[in-house]
């Protein structure tokens, strides 16, 4: 198995943390994994993207351009901006609440997320689009859209993943206190 996976976000959403529990569930499986972050202004509302690629014979983390196999988008904009990434045959998942960017923030440009979703539908075939709104309300925290949306990427096949896998990995990675929450968040189905 050989997957190349885009992870992106704004600073505060877990997309880092995502991308760790990905990585924690594959090298259980003791499946190679490279991994690189960029987080630029990550503190709040910057741009955040992971590069994850699990599989033999890896020599880099970074995705060429048209050769991912997924995209999880945190944020509308933020997975438009990572499209060109996506292989033609590749797979989307992206949450519907917008979290306005700094630069549409600082630009005064009117940023609608509709026309981001709009904009994916029209050029991604296999797009799946997670009401987050209803999702949070339906986990009851505002705080889990990223094991929301890694849940909705396994159930998808798209992980190369199951469900147990990254259960353990939140058992090794996030405090017990939150694990119920957690595992609420990536069983959540509409």
């Amino acid at each position: 198995m050989r997957k190349s996976i885009i992870l992106c976000g704004v600073g505060g959403q877990g997309t880092v943390l995502a991308s760790r529990l990905i990585s924690s569930a594959a090298m259980a499986r003791r499946i190679p994994v490279l991994s690189a972050e960029t987080i630029g202004m990550a503190q709040r509302g910057g741009s955040v993207f992971s590069h994850l690629r699990m599989g033999e014979d890896l020599y880099s983390p970074m995705i060429a351009r048209g050769e991912a196999d997924l995209i999880i988008g945190f944020e509308p904009g933020e997975a438009v901006r990572q499209l060109p990434f996506l292989a033609p045959e590749g797979q989307m998942i992206v949450s519907s609440r917008p979290v306005m960017p700094v630069t549409a923030a600082l630009s005064d440009t009117g940023y609608r997320a509709e026309e981001m979703l709009d904009y994916l539908a029209s050029r991604v075939s296999r797009l799946t689009v997670v009401d987050a709104e209803a999702a949070l309300a339906a986990v009851r925290s505002p705080k889990v859209l990223n094991l929301i949306l890694l849940g909705a990427a396994q159930r998808c096949g798209a992980l190369g993943l199951e469900a147990k896998d990254l259960k353990e990995a939140v058992r090794r990675l996030i405090p017990e206190k939150f694990h119920a929450l957690n595992f609420r968040a990536l069983e959540y189905t509409p």
